[in-house]
């Protein structure tokens, strides 16, 4: 369901614009209020299911995301679209933050790889359904039709996980939650994630940009402070002393930046330099999908038996090549290079994502592994926006900054001149030379994790009193 979500909406946003007349700031955060929800309630949510139970607040994750999919289709103007949308957002993080740890609470040690990969494939599943799925749907309904689709999904994943899922998980029941740790860190997830989006796409003067980085920083610092003091924190900090578990946020984070804009910059790509309409260009990026999905069992079940760190820091490496050949890309590439590009970036997403989940979600303690999948999904949010926001920087080093703001939030390429296709190829090709240097620097943290496979024990961690 959220990989559906995750397609369908990106596809639907002009219409979303154009139905309820949003203006450009309105439909930045359209976009951004899901992504703004789910990252400020992901490492709580990942507290609370080490407290209360992983299956309980996964089954309420599928009723909050279908409340939100059903309001937001019956939204009347744009700001309860954006509301609405942070509530689906609320119901990512809940189902974002609980999947992973339960299959690893469910998963034997030397199977976990495979486990992450197959539910990796589920994801994928459903972003390719999403891509033509949204074009259909939109060639006979209005976008609404978008939102009315995980109703019934939804419904059914809600009493399914009621009344098929059982809680294996070991739990702290009773421990309090540490909620003055939890405002601080939304301080500090707002004030970053605002500055940078408001700073991509010019909506807010300079200073009003430095003050939100400044409060951001201030609430980082505030946070780091709290959990250092509180018996029980919500986020244990002796997990960053575990080296997998650190080497594998952090090369996932500076992955997340990479990647994150890769799906718009094709879109891009299809749609201004070779004039392809929306649904054809959904339907040219599934090789994309398709190779991801190959991948991520595969490199999960190889690295059950052989370890994370080959498959992790190879993933990267061909991550990084596929990068760099999409920056030699014009309007005069034919299609079967683009295809090749694009399955050798997604079988090296493949390659990497899986083990490295299973790395870092298999090197905590079973009492931290809530936790440990809000903190990795959260800065995964963090990179994600950072990649969007940091392409639509670089690109306007080509273009004029107006013109691509315009082009992302409406959708709308009519009328655009042959100079400035030329211009949006020339900036589309330079941010892939910068994504594909940050991505290459993920190979060193990567590297840094060590060698321990699966099959080992995960290290503990003394519980506070």
């Amino acid at each position: 369901m959220a990989g559906i979500d995750s397609r369908i909406v990106i596809v639907g946003l002009p219409q979303v614009v154009a139905s309820l007349g949003a203006d450009l700031e309105q439909a930045i955060w359209i976009t951004q209020s899901y992504v703004l929800g789910s990252t400020v309630a992901l490492l709580l949510v990942g507290r609370i299911s080490d407290i209360v139970g992983r299956v309980k607040l996964y089954t309420s994750g599928f009723a909050v995301f279908t409340i939100g999919s059903l309001l937001t289709s019956l939204a009347l103007d744009p700001a309860q679209v954006i509301a609405f949308r942070a509530i689906q957002g609320l119901g990512s993080a809940i189902l974002f933050t609980n999947s992973a740890a339960m299959i690893v609470d469910a998963t034997p040690s030397h199977e976990l790889g495979l486990s992450l990969g197959i539910n990796q494939v589920a994801f994928r599943m459903g972003s390719m359904a999403g891509l033509t799925l949204s074009g259909i749907i939109l060639s006979f309904l209005d976008w609404r039709a978008l939102f009315y689709v995980n109703v019934p999904i939804g419904i059914f994943g809600t009493a399914w996980a009621r009344f098929r899922l059982r809680e294996v998980g070991k739990l702290e029941r009773g421990a309090p939650i540490d909620w003055g740790g939890f405002a601080a860190f939304t301080v500090f997830i707002m004030g970053l994630l605002l500055a940078l989006t408001l700073a991509a796409y010019g909506v807010a003067e300079t200073g009003t940009v430095v003050v939100l980085f400044a409060v951001a920083m201030v609430g980082l610092g505030l946070f780091v402070v709290l959990e250092r003091r509180h018996s029980h924190p919500l986020l244990d900090l002796k997990l960053l002393q575990i080296r997998e578990f650190t080497g594998g946020v952090v090369a996932q984070l500076l992955n997340a930046i990479a990647f994150g804009a890769v799906l718009l910059l094709l879109s891009l790509y299809f749609q201004l330099v070779l004039k392809q309409s929306p649904l054809t260009t959904g339907l040219l990026m599934i090789p994309l999908d398709i190779a991801t999905l190959a991948a991520g069992p595969l490199s999960g079940r190889l690295s059950d038996k052989f370890g994370h760190l080959p498959f992790t820091t190879s993933g990267l490496a061909v991550i990084s090549l596929s990068l760099f050949l999409f920056s030699t890309t014009d309007e005069s590439t034919p299609y079967s290079h683009l295809v090749a590009y694009m399955l050798l970036f997604g079988a090296g997403l493949g390659f990497f994502a899986s083990p490295n989940i299973s790395s870092i979600m298999g090197s905590v303690p079973p009492e931290r592994r809530g936790i440990a999948s809000g903190f990795r999904a959260t800065f995964f949010n963090v990179g994600y926006t950072i990649s969007l926001n940091l392409a639509i920087l670089i690109t306007t080093f080509s273009v004029p900054y107006a013109l691509v703001t315009q082009i992302i939030n409406s959708g709308n390429t009519a009328g655009i001149s042959e100079a400035d296709r030329i211009l949006f190829a020339q900036g589309i090709k330079t941010t892939y030379v910068w994504l594909a240097g940050i991505n290459t620097l993920a190979i060193l943290p990567s590297l840094l994790r060590g060698r321990r496979s699966n099959g080992d024990a995960s290290p503990s961690i003394a519980a506070d009193p």
